[in-house]
């Protein structure tokens, strides 16, 4: 097994600093990204009413870190695996996931009010946490085994 790590310390080094550069977005994302609820939900945010917002910057900064996101995901999967089918099947599925809870998330924020604050809080997680990526891997794992 310490053969094997030595002759792919390569990829673990390549995949050391895709998972480093993913915990620095979730480190930065204060500078980053626009996003209130950031603040807010750090907050006692089910004894206020929910922020203004300015929907096209919100918009582009959750465009922007699920990019990111899925871009440092895709390329995870890539250096664990190396098949293109599963790089390609991912980034389909990636990208219909986004159009699903973007859709889905203004649509809470727009006609839930504050009744719906846990709703808007899980479906912005997925937007802007690389869970996707804890979901695929052991995927992806057991359809290599197989094959």
């Amino acid at each position: 097994m310490l053969r094997k790590l030595l002759n792919n310390k390569g990829r673990i080094l390549i995949l050391m600093i895709l998972l480093l550069l993913l915990v620095l977005i979730r480190a930065y994302e204060d500078v980053l990204f626009y996003d209130p609820f950031l603040n807010y939900f750090k907050s006692s945010y089910l004894n206020i009413s929910i922020p203004k917002i300015e929907t096209f910057p919100l918009f582009f900064g959750l465009l922007f870190r699920y990019v990111l996101n899925t871009i440092l995901s895709l390329a995870i999967i890539y250096v664990l695996f190396k098949d293109y089918e599963a790089i390609r099947f991912a980034s389909v599925v990636y990208l219909i996931l986004f159009i699903i809870l973007i859709l889905l998330f203004f649509v809470v924020f727009s006609f839930g009010g504050d009744a719906s604050k846990m709703a808007l809080f899980y479906i912005r997680r997925f937007l802007i946490q690389p869970i996707f990526l804890l979901l695929f891997l052991p995927a992806f794992y057991i359809q290599n085994q197989k094959n």
